[in-house]
């Protein structure tokens, strides 16, 4: 039950008709009793007329009436405009309180990280760039899009805004250093590289999925005779693979890593230069850009080295590889709960007619 509402106090008068008679002075000595009294006289007064003094009271003229107050001028203050509120889409709607705070820092940081990338030219502090098809403007940050592509590097340097930078000038380096939109627009020998690589079909969550078949051509020499040529190749299908994403809902992909048909005699001094190099390029230049790898059809004699790999790389990334089994029933039973039947080729344990994979 609500109070009940106390009733406000009545104003003060403000003249001297309305201030209350003071109290007369009594005598010290007693007045003899009177055996009559005497008639009451009625009084008349006017609500204007002041009170007549009484015994022992000291006049007091009617007061004059206040002047009013002036009102007190109210500064004009410039109105301010309301904050911009941060675009979302699916991505950005997960981010952390954390992520948003390291967000807000590294932004302040990428015109300058522009500069540093190109040459300190000054145009480039203020110059639009596309990365991953997404536009960077260094004069419009607030976009879900490049928040989404931001924050790639700021996880993979543990929300460290200035270490983020860091990672976002020297892939920027190295994209312009290599060349990447020229190797996209190479021709590869099909027969040389035709069957190393595949990207089909995509993931319960939308997720494409990428197939790296290392046993795909046995002719070493061919494959890794010439290793530039062989990076650039790779870099291109990796970045065919990163434009299927969209940064609005899917910013990542699958890997699958095949290595049927690898045998000890695989491992020349060039492949492993290969592999060494491509590996540094992808964990350098491409971060958070993986959600699983699977390994598969791995032979006995190499399985010990996933276990090296275990003390080498972070324990994050380490938690997203699995080794699994080499038939199609045990791929499928690692596979499935990610992928559905249907958008999984039959070798690998799902329903799918992948002629792709056949093709010589």
């Amino acid at each position: 039950m609500s109070e009940a509402p106390v009733p406000a106090a009545e104003p003060a008068p403000t003249s001297a008709a309305a201030l209350p008679a003071p109290t007369p002075t009594v005598p010290t000595e007693t007045a003899p009793p009177t055996t009559t009294a005497a008639p009451e006289m009625p009084t008349t007064t006017t609500v204007d007329s002041p009170a007549p003094p009484q015994p022992g009271a000291t006049p007091v003229a009617p007061s004059a009436p206040e002047p009013t107050a002036k009102p007190t001028p109210v500064l004009a203050t410039p109105a301010t405009e309301p904050e911009k509120p941060e675009p979302q889409n699916a991505l950005t709607e997960k981010f952390t309180g954390y992520e948003w705070k390291a967000l807000a820092e590294f932004r302040k940081l990428v015109p300058e990280s522009l500069g540093k990338a190109y040459d300190e030219k000054p145009e480039a502090k203020t110059t639009a760039i596309t990365l991953w098809g997404v536009r960077v403007d260094p004069n419009n940050l607030v976009d879900a899009r490049t928040s989404v592509v931001l924050m790639k590097f700021l996880r993979a340097r543990n929300l460290n805004a200035t270490a983020a930078a860091e990672m976002f000038v020297a892939t920027l380096r190295w994209r312009d250093e290599f060349k990447v939109d020229d190797a996209l627009k190479e021709e590869f020998p099909q027969d040389v590289f035709g069957q190393l690589g595949h990207i089909f079909g995509r993931d319960k969550e939308g997720r494409p999925v990428v197939y790296n078949v290392y046993g795909g051509n046995q002719d070493l020499d061919a494959v890794f005779g010439d290793v530039d040529r062989f990076l650039r190749w790779r870099v291109a299908f990796m970045e065919k693979s990163v434009a299927m994403l969209d940064f609005a809902n899917v910013d990542q992909t699958i890997q699958i890593h095949d290595y049927a048909g690898v045998n000890m005699s695989s491992r020349t001094p060039a492949s492993k230069a290969a592999a060494s190099q491509a590996s540094n390029i992808f964990s350098s230049h491409y971060p958070e850009l993986l959600f699983k790898k699977f390994f598969v059809n791995v032979p006995g004699y190499m399985s010990w080295l996933f276990w090296i790999f275990k003390t080498i790389l972070p324990s994050a990334t380490f938690a997203k590889m699995s080794v699994v089994g080499s038939s199609p029933r045990s791929i499928g039973k690692a596979l499935l709960p990610f992928i559905a039947p249907e958008e999984l080729p039959k070798r690998y344990g799902g329903t799918a007619s992948a002629e792709v994979f056949e093709k010589k």
